[in-house]
């Protein structure tokens, strides 16, 4: 369930695929509270992360110009901060994360630290959370006058230390197999790929590393991240798994935290983590497929895809049996169309261009869907992040949790599941299912939960997401005590706080320039619906 599904089904949660010169300042490094230990490994690791911690505030982050071939120009810098690979062991192998920033764009008085940024995934980088300033993007203007925009890779995404579970030109090689089985035969066959799959994330990038590619771990490494920055306390926006990053940081760490908005929040609940909560998200995409299509109905006269929802469906399961018999332009077949079409459950702003192809493809221009959706193979640099994305995805949730080892129970529910909710079910159950077979043990999600220290968190969340069902924001907002809840009602994009609504952006700048939230938890009409 990658936070940023990457276009080619590559990367939910969310899918479905992400600072100044640090002075030592005065108590940059607090002790690990009681919340972060849960058992005896848990006290090695809290000793481990204030052990780091403390030796990052020390070292600082050593600013330069960024690598030509990362893509960030002048003004943005780039730096490395040195985590432990096992915070049990904090004198041990260290991983190097890369870590970048600009500085705010107010005066000094205006200063409030730095915003450090994750996108989701996992395997999402937020390398690129600068550029909203260079970019001049207006929705964030008033944050970056306060606010040092932090981006990082976190561990073993992009250039920290990045893993990899199959040949990057293997793993985006098109057409795949059809998500949706015809026989028990198409069964054995992906339980087969899944299972190969599993064993080259060993292979490749080795059962220590991949023991350590937890989100606890990745929560441990946002506060060292917190100490080489110079910073007391921690301010931070979290997107899709981003927000199970931020609930998880401020369960461990309470007193660490300063502000922290959540957009578009997976359920922490230990039951949903993670099995559950693919399954759930099957569920939410169908939903959201659905007011995608009443769209297209509504804008027949651009589009001519049909004048209701099922007119469209009927269009799209005539393409999709099209493309099953014969792949179009030898590369399209089921499974790539899925890569593709799924990005308008997933966000707004895919509406259009996803509607357009579409419309191409079933007036008898095929090229487009071909240049959408079919990979680039000279694109070397592009598939090996895409694969790298894919490969963190899997690794986390599948080490984050216990997940069913029985083919039975993964066949029952996900049969059960696709009567209903076909569009997505089978592709997001093969996508997960290397976890039934994952090569190293798997760990016990944090209970999330309200610690003393924990300040006011603003909640933010669509009721129509698909990526990250709306129960999942409910869920948090009961966990955490004195959070604030601000529903987008009627509305499905995923990753909210970056739209044009007035509503929700003059609240998300208020609570990073003051701190201040409503009194109560608030109701927002929804952005505007994309205009062909």
């Amino acid at each position: 369930m990658r936070g940023n599904r990457a276009k080619r089904r590559t990367t939910a949660l969310g899918s479905a695929g992400v600072l100044v010169t640090a002075t030592l300042m005065a108590g940059a490094v607090a002790a690990p509270t009681a919340s972060a230990s849960a058992g005896h490994g848990r006290d090695r690791e809290a000793r481990g992360a204030a052990i780091a911690a403390e030796r990052a505030a020390k070292a600082g982050i050593d600013w330069q110009d960024c690598p030509a071939d990362w893509g960030f120009t002048k003004p943005i810098q780039c730096g490395w901060v040195s985590v432990p690979l096992d915070y049990a062991h904090p004198y041990g192998k260290q991983l190097k994360l890369a870590v970048d920033r600009i500085g705010n764009t107010g005066t000094k008085e205006e200063r409030q630290g730095a915003l450090v940024y994750n996108p989701g995934g996992p395997g999402g980088s937020g390398m690129r959370f600068p550029t909203r300033v260079t970019n001049k993007n207006p929705i964030w203007a008033n944050a970056a006058k306060a606010y040092d925009f932090v981006g990082f890779d976190p561990r073993g995404v992009g250039h920290s230390a990045p893993i990899s579970c199959i040949d990057p030109q293997e793993f985006v090689k098109a057409p795949k197999m059809d998500p949706v089985p015809d026989s028990e035969a198409d069964k054995t066959a992906q339980r087969k790929l899944a299972r190969e799959y599993a064993e080259g994330c060993a292979e490749r990038s080795g059962t220590a590393m991949l023991r350590q590619m937890t989100t606890p771990n990745t929560v441990r490494d946002l506060d060292v991240i917190r100490a080489a920055l110079g910073e007391k306390k921690l301010n931070y926006l979290g997107v899709s798994y981003g927000t199970y990053i931020g609930a998880v940081y401020g369960t461990m760490f309470p007193g660490h935290l300063r502000r922290m908005i959540v957009d578009s929040v997976v359920n922490p609940s230990r039951e949903k983590i993670w099995y559950q909560a693919n399954l759930d998200q099957d569920v939410a995409f169908e939903g959201r497929w659905k007011d995608w299509e009443d769209w297209v109905a509504a804008n027949d006269a651009a589009f001519h895809l049909g004048t209701t929802r099922d007119a469209v469906q009927a269009k799209w399961l005539q393409l999709r049996a099209t493309a099953k018999k014969s792949p179009i332009g030898g590369v399209v077949g089921p499974a790539e169309l899925i890569s593709f079409f799924q990005s308008a459950p997933y966000y707004d702003s895919s509406w259009v261009p996803i509607a357009t192809v579409f419309s191409k493809v079933v007036a008898g221009d095929t090229q487009a869907l071909v240049d959408a959706a079919a990979p680039d193979m000279s694109d070397t640099a592009g598939n090996i992040s895409a694969e790298n994305g894919n490969a963190v995805y899997t690794a986390v949730e599948c080490t984050d949790a216990k997940w069913p080892t029985s083919w039975k129970k993964w066949d029952k529910d996900n049969t059960e599941l696709n009567k209903n909710y076909p569009f997505m079910t089978w592709a997001n159950a093969w996508m997960n299912l290397p976890c039934a077979t994952w090569p190293v043990k798997q760990q016990t999600p944090v209970n999330v939960k309200t610690h003393k220290g924990l300040p006011p968190v603003m909640i933010v969340q669509s009721t129509n997401d698909a990526a990250t069902p709306y129960d999942g924001a409910v869920e948090l907002h009961h966990r955490f005590k004195g959070s604030r809840l601000i529903t987008e009602k009627d509305a499905g994009s995923h990753g909210v706080t970056g739209l044009l609504n007035p509503c929700i952006n003059q609240r998300v700048d208020t609570y990073l320039l003051t701190g201040q939230l409503d009194t109560a938890d608030v109701t927002c009409t929804p952005h505007a619906t994309p205009k062909p």
